[in-house]
């Protein structure tokens, strides 16, 4: 709706990450150079955490529009809490390689075969694992396995691994990950963008949705977006857009940092009204009372209504069991008894 007010051309602030909208912020171009300085490595494992929202699928998805693709196959898998073989599995399947029925010595053999195809080639093979936090041990030792494969002492796989918070804590902390540890050659934790961001964030976002200038945001806008999102992408998405919708509601041509204040009250549920700030009236003793009463006989009427048709309904049933006895029916007309029932 507010594309069409405000003549844009695509969704500026949509939640799915979509690649070209990538904002070079301070944290995401030094998680560019990490990424950057992995792929010329050509080996070992890069991590890259952050916060859920903070932008890593995107950054990823920027990262593959930039590579060559004739010299880079890129592979990508979203982890779910997933033991070792599962993971074999996965990453076959993701190579297009069918893993039905066969052992683990010949899902590896088949993935390798995959992996000097490709060398052969010319090309170099990334493994990009979205979602890290939820590999198990036993997952993340089948990848480590997976980064010995080499041939002429050049690596044949690359892994990156996307997780949350938690997932770098698990790396820089358990015993039984030193081994993958020690393959780790860059890491890298997106941080949420400063104040100063969200201006040059927001016009970029706009601008390549087809902005004109229309509508202007104030300063002490953008200073109450950024203090509600904290700066994390997906929640300043979630806000813009909602933000966006409101200026195209009340026709706004300047949003100002009130507008954005009525929206977040609207988003948390706290959007003051009339009814919520006019007390609520305290009914009396006797009010009370009478309410009961009153709530008392209406349910008693209606169960007096329904005794009375289930007599009637009774009454007839028994009149046509009456008239067949009498009439010597070998058979009661059930029907009738069911409609009449009824």
């Amino acid at each position: 709706m507010y594309s069409d007010y405000y003549g844009l051309n695509a969704r500026p602030f949509q939640l799915t990450p979509d690649p070209r909208f990538y904002f070079d912020s301070a944290t995401h171009r030094k998680a560019m150079a990490y990424l950057g300085y992995g792929l010329a490595q050509g080996e070992g494992f890069i991590a890259i955490t952050g916060e859920i929202g903070s932008g890593k699928t995107t950054l990823v998805g920027h990262l593959m529009a930039t590579i060559d693709a004739a010299r880079l196959t890129a592979i990508k898998i979203v982890s779910t809490q997933i033991e070792g073989d599962d993971m074999l599995r996965m990453t076959a399947q993701a190579m297009g390689l069918s893993s039905d029925g066969l052992e683990k010595a010949q899902i590896l053999e088949r993935i390798e075969r995959f992996l000097v195809g490709q060398a052969q080639e010319g090309k170099r093979t990334l493994l990009i694992v979205d979602e890290a936090q939820n590999l198990t041990v036993s997952a993340l030792e089948e990848l480590r396995m997976l980064s010995n494969f080499q041939i002429e002492g050049q690596a044949l796989l690359q892994i990156f691994l996307l997780g949350q918070p938690e997932f770098r804590a698990r790396l820089n902390g358990s015993e039984r990950l030193e081994q993958l540890r020690q393959r780790v050659i860059a890491t890298h934790h997106l941080e949420p963008m400063q104040a100063e961001e969200i201006e040059p964030y927001i016009v970029h976002r706009l601008s390549l949705a087809g902005w004109t200038g229309n509508p202007q945001f104030t300063p002490q806008a953008y200073a109450e977006m950024y203090r509600h999102s904290e700066g994390v992408p997906r929640r300043l998405n979630a806000l813009a857009s909602r933000v966006m919708l409101y200026g195209a509601v009340e026709q706004l041509g300047t949003i100002e940092a009130d507008d954005v204040a009525t929206v977040i009250a609207d988003m948390e549920g706290d959007t003051p009204t009339e009814s919520l700030r006019r007390p609520a009236a305290v009914p009396t003793a006797s009010q009370a009372a009478a309410a009961v009463d009153e709530s008392l006989s209406a349910r008693i009427a209606l169960l007096e209504t329904r005794l009375e048709e289930q007599e009637t309904a009774l009454r007839r049933v028994l009149t046509l069991l009456i008239d067949w006895a009498e009439a010597d029916r070998q058979s009661p007309d059930l029907s009738l008894i069911r409609e009449s029932a009824a």
